[in-house]
């Protein structure tokens, strides 16, 4: 089953029948399994002969008033991309570390107004020359730190700034249109390590980047990277956890204006957004 948030409200779909739910989306974060309330609603709806609409223009960004925090250097691939764009300010053993340790890399993301749904788009910082979307799957957390399901996540991180002093990692990950969610929630258990994500980057009508990798190339676990993040810190709505990207486009590439980002986690959804002039 899986969870959307729409213009008329919660709409649930489960084989291929959609209905409307009555609890609110920062409900579903707030129950202690929010799976079941899930399933009862959508049985009471079916029940009611009432359906619902998941239309491209009726789906919102599924968020409420949930944070969006992500962590890093959590692939390989991650943890190399982060050394080289970051050796001319002697900050590459900081990722290598760090990767490595016990503890996590966790950051702020974004405040729900700054998260964009399907089909919206992203931004790229008017101080920056070097961007590029980062791939991620995303946790979805209840209240008591349980992950109750999955989206597909666009981490979009302004490379040149994030590389010219680590302390800059706010800057280059947080601001207006850099995180994008969707287009819903997966219910249930994390995807196994099989699982793919792939990304497409469309330009003029052509693919300018292509990149794939799965799940089993995630170091950390996602209960582990949770179990950090609720430590000494509450959520009274609940949280979103991005778990990192194991695809970089290489130092060549940024971003540009009217790009059309695809992102697609099996079995999850798939997200695409363009990029605003």
């Amino acid at each position: 089953m899986k969870l959307f948030r729409t213009r008329a409200g919660v709409v649930a779909e489960n084989a291929g029948q959609a209905r409307t739910l009555k609890s609110s989306w920062d409900d579903f974060f707030r129950a202690a399994e929010p799976a079941a309330l899930a399933r009862q609603e959508f049985e009471q709806a079916a029940a009611a002969g009432q359906g619902g609409l998941l239309e491209p223009g009726e789906l919102l960004a599924p968020i409420g008033s949930q944070e969006v925090w992500a962590a890093g250097v959590t692939y390989y691939r991650s943890r190399d991309a982060r050394m080289e764009e970051s050796q001319s300010a002697a900050g590459s053993d900081f990722y290598a570390k760090v990767y490595e340790a016990e503890r996590p890399e966790l950051f702020f993301k974004s405040t729900p107004h700054r998260v964009v749904g399907p089909g919206g788009q992203v931004r790229l910082r008017a101080d920056s020359r070097w961007n590029v979307p980062e791939p991620e799957l995303v946790l979805a957390v209840n209240t008591a730190g349980r992950i109750f399901g999955v989206t597909v996540g666009n981490d979009m991180s302004s490379r040149d700034i994030e590389g010219e002093n680590p302390l800059y990692l706010p800057q280059a990950k947080v601001y207006d249109g850099s995180c994008a969610l969707g287009p819903g929630i997966l219910l249930g258990d994390v995807p196994g390590p099989e699982t793919t994500i792939q990304l497409e980057i469309v330009r003029d009508g052509s693919v300018a980047f292509a990149g794939e990798t799965t799940l089993a190339q995630l170091k950390r676990r996602p209960a582990e990277l949770v179990g950090f993040l609720f430590r000494d810190q509450s959520f009274p709505n609940g949280t979103f956890l991005m778990t990192g990207t194991g695809i970089v486009p290489g130092a060549d590439f940024t971003l540009k204006a009217a790009d059309e980002i695809r992102i697609e986690i099996a079995g999850v959804g798939r997200l695409v957004n363009t990029v605003a002039a």
